[in-house]
């Protein structure tokens, strides 16, 4: 049984994707970081760095925190959503561009254009040329591809949460038509849109 420790934010539903991907159990901890639960003792002897997501597993007596980190492990761990072969590396490429840059990058522009609107005109106009710029890195990759490394695997569903928030970068997906593609094959995965919904779809939490 794997414990998921998770917000409503885009690196928590990385996770609670693949968990319903895979369809196994696990049970849900809501991690609320509007009230600091991030911070609860508790929390921290999983999660040294104060960050959702983490997870134990139960049957491995294993914590684990950083989105990226548990993916692999989840992946390896039930054996699925891992691409193999030469589209190993690409998976692992890609998943690291996420890691590193998409989900880095995307997170300042929310902050200067969606939550902080007009307090920096330099920040607003960094972070929403370079989140243009990253989509358009992923449009190039998605030309004539279904996803970015082979078949669907945890690459995709890392990348596509941060994507889900186009709107609060400011980011038209109709100028990026491969990634808009992409976005929609994935948006309707039943499986995407139940682990989108952690922790509201197991808590009945508001989702922002």
């Amino acid at each position: 049984m794997i414990d998921l420790y998770t917000w409503t934010t885009p690196n928590g539903r990385k996770v609670s994707i693949l968990l319903e991907e895979l369809g196994v159990p696990y049970t849900v901890h809501a991690i609320d970081i509007g009230k600091d639960d991030q911070f609860a003792p508790e929390f921290l002897k999983i999660s040294p760095n104060n960050k959702i997501p983490a997870i134990v597993d139960r049957e491995a007596d294993l914590a684990l925190m950083e989105s990226g980190a548990i993916m692999l492990y989840l992946g390896q761990k039930y054996g699925r959503f891992i691409s193999q072969g030469d589209d190993y590396w690409s998976m692992m490429e890609w998943l690291m561009w996420q890691m590193g840059g998409f989900g880095p990058m995307l997170g300042q522009a929310h902050h200067f254009l969606k939550f902080n609107k007009g307090t920096s005109d330099y920040a607003e106009a960094r972070y929403g040329k370079e989140a243009a710029r990253l989509y358009s890195v992923l449009d190039t990759r998605l030309e004539g591809r279904s996803y970015v490394a082979g078949d669907y695997s945890i690459a995709d569903m890392a990348i596509f949460p941060w994507a889900a928030r186009f709107e609060w970068q400011e980011i038209n997906l109709n100028d990026f038509p491969n990634v808009r593609e992409w976005y929609l094959r994935i948006a309707n995965r039943p499986a995407a849109q139940r682990g989108y919904q952690v922790p509201k779809f197991v808590t009945g939490i508001p989702m922002p």
